[in-house]
């Protein structure tokens, strides 16, 4: 067991838990953050997806002891707070897209969608439809139309 600090939703938090156990495991069963959703485990549907330092990740790929005191862990409950609102845009445009049919996915969707976003405005350039071919999260419904509509309504408005 070992004693690990970092960053949650704005907060800082300790956790003691062996090194090895998987960010998405202390946040979903020791800290009750149930946003980001268990789906493979091995990093590859991205139903975790969150941000780590304000880039995608997947907490189910990075082990407790690679975070650092000062890196900042984001989860869909601490989004809206990134910009002072009840909903964050990304949030916003996915109700007005009428995008989640079952849901399970959609936080991770809306986390790489606002990673994202983030990241082609910092390259001073718009969303292409290469940029969102790029986001690999998997949706068992297949409401992939629908979640391109709100990215691209999503970019508008952040």
């Amino acid at each position: 067991m070992g004693e690990h600090i970092f960053r949650l939703n704005g907060e800082q938090v300790t956790v003691d838990v062996a090194d090895d156990v998987r960010l998405l495991w202390v946040l979903r069963d020791i800290l009750g953050v149930t946003g980001p959703k268990y789906g493979c485990g091995i990093n590859v549907c991205k139903a975790c997806t969150s941000h780590l330092n304000g880039k995608a990740a997947n907490p189910c790929a990075i082990p407790v002891k690679d975070l650092r005191p000062t890196d900042e862990i984001t989860t869909i409950e601490g989004l809206p707070a990134t910009v002072g609102a009840d909903l964050h845009p990304m949030q916003q445009a996915w109700l007005d897209q009428d995008v989640a049919q079952c849901g399970y996915c959609q936080p991770g969707q809306i986390m790489a969608a606002v990673a994202l976003v983030r990241r082609v405005a910092e390259e001073g350039r718009q969303i292409t439809d290469a940029d969102l071919d790029g986001i690999r999260n998997i949706c068992r419904c297949g409401t992939y139309v629908r979640i391109r509509d709100a990215v691209k309504a999503g970019a508008e408005s952040m």
